[in-house]
């Protein structure tokens, strides 16, 4: 069990740090969305000239918010579950049960690992966004178009985070099932950063 609380201890301080900022910057992509989506309404509805980049850029920021807060929330508990096998089993094999869906999980997640990293190098990962640059020539350099990479990239970091708060999972299930969960902080209180 010191084994595994030795490996549990560090990893759930990564994902602390790690969620704790991907929660940041996620509210702070849903606010700058919801303005971006704000500002083409009263453009388009005000002025009759709404911008065209406004729906791409919310939907970017929409990608990198949802990356980014759903790990946090499949850590906490968070997404729907249906629960009532565990429920009605002995509370060992529950535990044995969650066990190898929590296995069985970890291979779905590494698979969407590899696509993620395959969308970012494929095709269209190369190509670059029709409306959105950065606009560098505000500063004396020349406007950047997006790269659709970067888009893409949000669901590699997104499941390269489940991947990590699934270890942790696991980590905390073979803890329970072998006597410690008394050692165990709850999930509800392991993040941000206490």
């Amino acid at each position: 069990m010191a084994l595994l609380m030795g490996v549990l201890w560090p990893l759930q301080r990564i994902n602390d740090v790690l969620l704790a900022i991907g929660r940041v910057v996620a509210m702070s992509a849903l606010a700058v969305m919801v303005l971006f989506i704000l500002y083409q309404i009263v453009m388009r509805y005000v002025f009759n000239a709404a911008p065209n980049w406004t729906e791409e850029g919310a939907r970017f920021l929409m990608l990198w918010m949802t990356g980014l807060i759903g790990p946090l929330a499949y850590r906490q508990g968070g997404f729907v579950a249906i629960d009532m096998l565990e429920r009605a089993i002995p509370m060992f094999l529950s535990r044995l049960l969650v066990l190898v869906l929590l296995i069985l999980i970890m291979g779905v997640i590494a698979q969407c690992v590899l696509l993620g990293w395959d969308n970012v190098n494929s095709f269209i990962g190369r190509g670059s966004s029709a409306t959105l640059r950065l606009p560098l020539d505000w500063f004396g350099g020349t406007a950047m178009k997006f790269k659709n990479s970067w888009a893409f990239a949000s669901l590699f970091v997104g499941f390269c985070l489940l991947a990590l708060v699934n270890i942790e999972l696991i980590l905390r299930q073979l803890i329970t099932i072998i006597g410690g969960a008394d050692r165990l902080k709850p999930l509800a209180e392991a993040g941000p950063i206490d």
